[in-house]
């Protein structure tokens, strides 16, 4: 009995070969290209005899082959090869070539890894516990990846930009103005078609346009352009980990760079920078803080565990690979791959190395070259060092740090807001689908804002819900919280990992080998964990539960400049120009003004008027005049809203004092 072809995945693909292969298609075949991208991706992947590529069976007389380079992505139109007549301008090939992830473009220029792409539709607190793998940096440090020199250890492969302390204004050369323009008009006509119309062809154009871009140094706008493409496929497939609001953030990055650059000066933010290569770090001794367990919308799982140094440095190791919760789940216990130190990330989350020969990326990664030695040393205690430092600081302070960038932030830069926070807070209770919590004063009185604590990941195969539901069941407990700031809601903390606060009476009682802390998305905490007894809580009802207090997101009329900026995504320009004709926008425009938003009651009138100014041609036929001041007038609304919402984030944490006024 013949057995079964083993099934594999296909491989990344880099942009420009997925783009000359569409490209190529005669308008007859490009028609058909949708329908046969989501055939092609249901079919079995069977991998080579030798390991050096997969096929795929398209029919009778078509096999289509792929074999990627010694990165792991096809990179060469040559590594493509259909079976049929047709090939190389074949709708098999094309087609198979749509249906593989795209590979990220800075891993396929330095042969590093097998080019796997960050996930599209992942965000830092997506529901459904999604987040990629970047690392978060202590105070004023650039974010920290997490990978292993060469190897495929992490998904956050694109283009960073470095924080600088003021703003660079750079002219951009001729090659830039043109590159942005092309894509400019290609991400205007996707904005335009909408989402249900942005299919292979217009997402090849998009695709095409953001080579030249890269060659062009316009980095930031090429990884938008990339991240826009995946979140588009990923809406289209109808992935569970997809949403909205990351094609919208995607369009936004991209439209907004490449208008920028079109005029005589630019921000050197926006231009972008490429993936720095390793440096030499020296002898380094690093100590753990804490494990973060890692998943991605397309099945990537695995642990990063930061590490922070006793001057206060932050670096992180990664280990995320294939396999999903699985393998989020047992990374948590997976050797580190750092100098072949004897060690795993669970002992390293306690511990410590001591590294020599170190090699490090520019954002906090340590590498794992073959000159590198480590050793196991003895960990950093929460209560002392530079830890001790990130506890002592308000939390109010320290999320205003974390909220303070603005809607012309690079969103693949995401050090500041992504930088862990700590505090001392006393649990309230349960409120819907959240934790309560006030901030402790040294004398273990509440104060300050409700605090909401939500979990970094909600996958029911690790930890963080059960453990949020215990911190729950025990008001009155004071724990020490480390997490990060969510910048899409009011006073939210996203908790990595708690533990004992010093000197408090009621407060966690852990095991010994825990060594003071716990590890959300790992460790299980149970009864024994918490002190006996408890009581009524200030600011809890009599039966326990506590109220979240209100807000701001919710409650204000924003919510309907949101939802144009997501029709006009989802739906394109006839969605928008049809919500003109109900006469909702004119009710919508009153409210905002009524409430004081009076910039965004302007900015999303002239988004409707926009939408439906149609023109005639010489022939006095109906026509849409030019997409890009559609896609101008849909950025304006859109960064308006970001930059408002940011703003009353900033007010909940008793941060927006000083702020501007958001209407």
């Amino acid at each position: 009995m013949t057995p079964a072809p083993t099934t594999t995945p296909l491989p990344p693909v880099a942009p420009e070969v997925v783009a000359a292969a569409v490209e190529a298609l005669t308008s007859r075949l490009r028609k058909k290209l949708d329908a046969a991208v989501e055939q092609y991706a249901a079919l079995p992947v069977t991998a080579a005899a030798d390991g050096t590529g997969c096929t795929v069976r398209c029919g009778e007389d078509a096999e289509v082959t792929l074999t990627p380079g010694p990165g792991g992505a096809v990179t060469d139109a040559a590594q493509a090869v259909c079976s049929c007549l047709l090939a190389p301008r074949c709708l098999h090939r094309a087609a198979v070539l749509g249906a593989c992830p795209i590979a990220d473009t800075d891993a396929v220029a330095h042969g590093d890894g097998d080019g796997l792409p960050e996930d599209a539709g992942s965000s830092d607190t997506a529901p459904g516990g999604l987040t990629p793998a970047d690392g978060p940096p202590g105070e004023g440090d650039p974010a920290p990846g997490a990978a292993a020199d060469g190897a495929p250890a992490t998904v956050t492969r694109t283009a960073t930009t470095p924080v600088a302390a003021t703003p660079t204004a750079v002219t951009p050369t001729a090659a830039q103005v043109l590159a942005a323009a092309a894509l400019r008009s290609a991400a205007a006509a996707v904005l335009a078609a909408g989402l249900a119309a942005a299919g292979a062809v217009l997402q090849a154009d998009l695709l095409r346009a953001a080579h030249p871009a890269r060659l062009a140094d316009l980095h930031r706008a090429e990884a938008a352009a990339l991240r826009a493409v995946r979140g588009l496929r990923s809406a289209r497939a109808r992935h569970a980990g997809h949403r909205l609001a990351d094609l919208v953030a995607a369009l936004r990055d991209l439209l907004l760079t490449t208008f920028a650059t079109g005029g005589d000066e630019v921000d050197a933010a926006l231009l972008g920078g490429a993936r720095r290569a390793y440096r030499p770090g020296g002898s380094l001794r690093v100590h753990g803080v804490c494990r973060e367990p890692v998943l991605t919308a397309t099945g990537y799982g695995g642990v990063v565990t930061h590490l922070v140094t006793e001057d206060g440095r932050w670096f992180s190791v990664a280990d995320v690979k294939p396999g999903g919760p699985a393998r989020a789940r047992g990374a948590g216990t997976a050797p580190v791959a750092v100098g072949s130190a004897p060690i795993d990330h669970a002992r390293l989350s306690r511990s410590g190395l001591l590294v020599s020969g170190a090699t490090v990326s520019a954002d906090g990664r340590l590498g794992a070259g073959r000159g590198v030695r480590a050793n196991p040393v003895a960990g950093l205690d929460w209560s002392s060092g530079p830890l001790a430092r990130l506890f002592a600081r308000p939390l109010a302070e320290a999320a205003a740090e974390r909220l303070a960038d603005g809607p012309l932030a690079d969103p693949e830069h995401t050090g500041r807001v992504r930088g862990l926070v700590g505090c001392d807070l006393m649990v309230l209770g349960a409120a819907a689908d959240c934790v309560t919590a006030r901030e402790a004063g040294p004398d273990g009185s509440a104060t300050g804002p409700v605090i909401r604590l939500r979990a970094a990941l909600g996958h029911p195969d690790l930890a963080h819900t059960g453990n949020l539901a215990q911190l729950a069941a025990h008001p009155g407990v004071l724990v020490r919280v480390l997490g990060r700031v969510d910048p899409d809601r009011a006073a939210t903390l996203r908790p990595l990992a708690v533990g004992p606060v010093p000197g408090a009476e009621r407060t966690l009682r852990l095991p010994a080998d825990w060594q003071g802390r716990a590890d959300l998305g790992y460790d299980r905490l149970r009864g024994e964990h918490f002190p006996p007894g408890g009581g009524p809580v200030p600011g809890t009802a009599p039966d326990g539960s506590a109220a979240e207090g209100p807000d701001p997101l919710t409650d204000s009329p924003l919510w309907r400049v949101r939802t144009l900026v997501e029709l006009a995504v989802a739906g394109g320009r006839r969605a928008a120009a049809e919500s003109a004709r109900s006469g909702d926008p004119r009710a919508a425009a009153a409210a905002l003004r009524r409430t004081g938003f009076r910039t965004a009651a302007e900015l999303t009138s002239a988004l409707v008027a926009e939408a439906d100014r149609r023109g005639r041609d010489a022939f006095g036929r109906l026509d849409d005049p030019d997409p890009e001041a559609y896609a101008a007038s849909w950025l304006a609304v859109a960064l308006h809203l970001t930059a408002a919402e940011r703003e009353l984030v900033r007010a909940t944490w008793g941060a927006g004092a000083g702020a501007a006024d958001p209407s």
